[in-house]
């Protein structure tokens, strides 16, 4: 059976990408933030995921404010990423798993959860910017992955609550599914930062550092707060970290330990962190 060994959770802002692209990883403003991923390379090169299940927001390559659902899930043979205003270089394609994919879309459809089916489907920094942090070079990427995206874009959003359900929902899929499969589930997006309005520039850090430590020992603890409650705490795109909380979910109700953590701020007007989380039961 497949089981998911770890979770992944990181913030995906464009800036990264064009930090990767003009090899600024030993800048002193983004050191900190690139040193984060070392221990999770370690990590990556001894649990050799095969499957990546990847919680994101799109930012209007597949859907734009006319046309937005609230979750979708791709099932595509692969996924190429696509210009989307920030010129940061595209990337190789991501292969995908249409079978895993067709198998969650089918359990959580069964669970009551309406679902967007894309059998085509491009990808944009919310995806290339955590897998190039995760495989620096990236080519050719020695995962498949399965897109889950979020509506984190415009209202109504789902609720952090609902996002959790979709989360459990997807990791009761993956253990049913009967393929013998490493899986990791990634969340991206966040931290805390607003990038409009009269609050443009908003950072929390200490919502953000109590967010982090709840993954661990309350994953639970930010679907007590509606969406604009987290809206008011974190920024309008800190809302974002409804994705760590499906991601989180994903891994279900057992034990987890943390095995890496970073916390840098700024990078690009927004909090960055990263956690790295596997199942101890």
């Amino acid at each position: 059976m497949a089981r998911i060994i770890g979770c992944v959770t990181t913030s995906h802002v464009p800036a990264i990408g064009r930090a990767i692209e003009k090899e600024l990883q030993e800048e002193p403003y983004w050191k900190p933030f690139f040193d984060g991923f070392k221990p999770v390379h370690r990590w990556l090169a001894e649990s050799r995921p095969d499957v990546v299940v990847i919680f994101y927001n799109d930012h209007g390559l597949n859907f734009f404010l006319d046309k937005l659902p609230t979750f979708a899930i791709g099932a595509a043979q692969e996924y190429r990423s696509d210009d989307e205003g920030w010129n940061i270089p595209t990337v190789a394609p991501f292969p995908g798993d249409p079978d895993l994919s067709w198998h969650i879309i089918n359990s959580v459809v069964a669970e009551d959860f309406d679902i967007t089916t894309c059998q085509e489907m491009v990808v944009d920094h919310a995806v290339c910017n955590p897998m190039a942090l995760l495989w620096p070079g990236g080519k050719p990427w020695p995962v498949r992955i399965v897109p889950v995206e979020i509506n984190t874009v415009q209202f109504p959003l789902p609720s952090a609550a609902r996002c959790y359900s979709l989360g459990e929902a997807v990791g009761r899929a993956v253990a049913s599914y009967p393929e013998d499969l490493r899986v990791l589930v990634m969340g991206t997006g966040g931290l805390s930062h607003q990038l409009d309005g009269e609050r443009a520039g908003f950072i929390n850090k200490a919502f953000d550092r109590e967010f982090m430590t709840s993954l661990t020992a309350d994953p639970q603890w930010a679907t007590k707060y509606s969406t604009l409650e987290l809206v008011e705490k974190t920024g309008s795109q800190g809302i974002e970290l409804m994705l760590w909380v499906a991601a989180r979910a994903a891994l279900g109700s057992g034990g987890v330990r943390e095995v890496a953590a970073n916390y840098h701020i700024p990078i690009s007007n927004t909090a960055a962190g990263m956690l790295l989380l596997e199942p101890t039961g």
